[in-house]
C-alpha cells in the first residue's frame, strides 16, 4: 500500500456538470485517484451537479454573468461538504474562487490547440468557403475568426460537443471550432477537419487543462490532488491566470493566453482583441518556471496597457 492511501481513509466525492465532457473529465480523475491508491474506482464516486450556465442555450453567456455561471452551483455543493474534489475545465474557472476553495492542482494537460469541424477535410482557414457560416460560443475564437477570414459570418453556437457537431452535419453551420483536447476526451478527434496551430488561433487561457478545486482546509483533498496533479501543467496554467487576472477577463472580452515549458523556463504567449477583431494587441514572455505567477501579472499589465480602444471603456 502506498503512503498515499495510507493517508486516504474515506471515500472521495467528485463534483463535475453532466455534460458528455465534464463526465470524461471526472472519470479521467477517478481512474488516476484509483490507480495512485490501489483502491477500486468506486471509491472516487461522481456527484452530477447542473449549474445556471448548462441551462442557458440560447444566449451568450456574457449576457447572463460569465464564466461563474459554470461554477457557483458546484461551489456552493463544495462548501455545504456535498463533495470533496470539484472537476472543472479550467478556461470555465473564473480568476477569483470563493473564500474557502482552492485550485489545488491540474491533471497532465491535453493538446491545447482548436480544431475547426466541417462537412470534409481541409487544408487551411483558406479553405473554407467564401462567406462561410461559422459557429462558435467563444468570443476569443469569434474575434480571431472575423480577423483572420472577415469575409466569412461568426455567430453564436452554443450546446454540447456532440449538439454542435450535428448542427455543421446538418448544414445549419458551414463549420465550428472546438478543443482539441475535448474532442480526444470524447474519442472524436476524427471530426476535427483541420487542427489550428497555436500561431494561427492561441488558446483560451487553461485550454487542455483539468483543474481540481478543494475545500482549504481538506487535507484528505489537498493530498489526493496532489498525488495526481501535474506540477508542469500547474505552472503553465498558473501563468495564463495570472496574465487574465490581471486583464479583467470575462466572457465580455476575447482574451487568449498559452505558456509552455522548456525544461525549467516558462514561455508565456497573450492576445486581446477587439471583438470585432478588427484591433489586437499581442505579446510574449520567458522566465523561471517558478516565477509563473510573476510572468504572468507582468504581461498582463503589458498587454492591458496596449490593448485595443474601447477594450476597457
Amino acid at each position: 500500500m502506498t503512503a498515499f492511501a495510507m493517508h486516504i481513509d474515506k471515500t472521495l466525492v467528485l463534483g463535475t456538470r453532466g455534460s458528455p465532457l465534464a463526465l470524461a473529465q471526472a472519470h479521467e480523475l477517478a481512474g488516476r485517484l484509483a490507480d495512485i491508491s490501489g483502491r477500486p474506482v468506486s471509491q472516487f464516486p461522481l456527484s452530477i451537479i447542473k449549474t445556471t450556465g448548462d441551462s442557458i442555450q440560447d444566449r451568450a453567456l456574457s449576457e447572463a454573468g460569465g464564466k461563474g455561471l459554470f461554477t457557483k452551483e458546484i461551489d456552493a455543493a463544495q462548501l455545504a461538504g456535498q463533495i470533496d474534489i470539484a472537476v472543472h475545465s479550467s478556461k470555465d474557472l473564473p480568476t477569483e474562487l470563493p473564500p474557502g476553495l482552492v485550485i489545488a492542482g491540474y491533471l497532465p494537460r491535453e493538446d491545447a490547440r482548436d480544431a475547426l469541424i466541417a462537412r470534409g477535410p481541409l487544408a487551411g482557414l483558406a479553405d473554407l468557403p467564401q462567406g462561410a457560416h461559422i459557429g462558435s460560443a467563444s468570443l476569443r475564437r469569434q474575434a480571431i475568426m472575423k480577423r483572420v477570414r472577415p469575409d466569412c459570418t461568426v455567430s453564436l453556437l452554443r450546446g454540447s460537443v456532440g449538439t454542435r457537431l450535428d448542427k455543421v452535419m446538418a448544414g445549419q453551420f458551414d463549420a465550428t471550432l472546438l478543443a482539441l483536447a475535448g474532442l480526444r476526451r470524447l474519442g472524436l478527434e476524427n471530426r476535427a477537419s483541420l487542427i489550428l496551430s497555436t500561431d494561427e488561433m492561441l488558446p483560451a487561457v487553461g485550454q487542455g487543462a483539468i483543474g481540481l478545486v478543494v475545500r482549504v482546509d481538506d487535507r484528505a483533498a489537498l493530498s489526493a490532488v496532489e498525488a495526481v496533479c501535474c506540477p508542469a501543467t500547474s505552472a503553465a496554467v498558473s501563468a495564463e491566470r495570472a496574465m487574465l487576472k490581471v486583464l479583467d477577463g470575462s466572457c465580455r472580452t476575447p482574451i487568449a493566453g498559452h505558456a509552455t515549458l522548456d525544461d525549467a523556463v516558462l514561455t508565456l504567449k497573450g492576445l486581446i482583441l477587439s471583438p470585432d477583431g478588427s484591433a489586437v494587441a499581442e505579446d510574449v514572455v520567458s522566465g523561471p518556471a517558478r516565477e509563473a505567477d510573476q510572468l504572468g501579472t507582468a504581461l498582463g499589465h503589458r498587454l492591458r496597457a496596449r490593448a485595443p480602444a474601447g477594450v476597457y471603456a
